[in-house]
């Protein structure tokens, strides 16, 4: 039993769903705090100049040590929907796909979303299916609850769902004690993600895009991830 663990991602990037595709089940870690400067609320979309961010904005004044991605709210406020969709649909209008994604992704940005993890969750499913991902998927805030510091956080969730082996992102060799998974009956196997290269709608080629990139230029998405 392979298990992957990640934090709600908006518009992720490629590396976000291998590890979804090459493990047996894939946490939604929404019980953690958000962090400012993460991928959580963010991520790049390409441009004729190069790439550009788009962020979601959320409310974290005087909350953010006292509530979890799961009840962080979206600041609706600052116009972000309207933002986000004139800048895709500007740069991505030319591309091959753009007559079948820019439909699918246009519900994100005209529906009210008032949770940043719910945005994060309800597009997954849309990439997961065009990705051709049928790995099961459990918010970590529908199980009992799981706590510990970091290292023993993963190590208690993977023991939760009994799963033998933890698939984790090449970052968690910062701070995952390898010798309590290994105490506990748990592997460690890190991801080795090599970024593939695709026909871009500009010239040149940007890596670590946001996963709409793919969908808009390639017809066979799901070629392009292991698994």
């Amino acid at each position: 039993m392979i298990v992957s663990i990640h934090q709600p991602a908006y518009l992720p990037w490629l590396g976000y769903f291998e590890k979804i595709k090459k493990s047996d089940i894939f946490l939604y870690l929404d019980t953690v705090q958000f962090q400012k400067g993460s991928f959580q609320n963010r991520n790049k979309i390409r441009t004729k100049e190069g790439w550009i961010w788009q962020t979601v904005p959320v409310k974290t004044k005087g909350k953010h040590f006292d509530q979890t991605i799961a009840d962080l709210e979206i600041n609706n406020q600052m116009g972000w929907q309207s933002k986000h969709w004139a800048a895709i649909t500007q740069n991505y209008r030319k591309a091959p796909f753009a007559k079948e994604w820019l439909p699918r992704l246009e519900p994100f940005y005209h529906t009210p979303y008032d949770r940043l993890s719910d945005l994060c969750w309800d597009m997954m499913m849309v990439f997961n299916q065009a990705l051709e991902i049928t790995t099961p998927i459990q918010k970590t805030s529908k199980l009992p609850s799981v706590e510990g510091p970091k290292s023993d956080l993963i190590r208690n969730l993977c023991h939760a769902v009994e799963a033998d082996t933890y698939f984790s992102g090449s970052q968690g060799r910062r701070y995952l004690d390898e010798a309590s998974f290994a105490h506990n009956g748990i592997s460690v196997v890190y991801q080795d993600y090599k970024h593939p290269t695709y026909v871009q709608t500009y010239s040149g080629f940007e890596p670590y895009m946001g996963v709409i990139d793919l969908l808009m230029n390639e017809p066979q998405p799901a070629a392009f991830l292991r698994g």
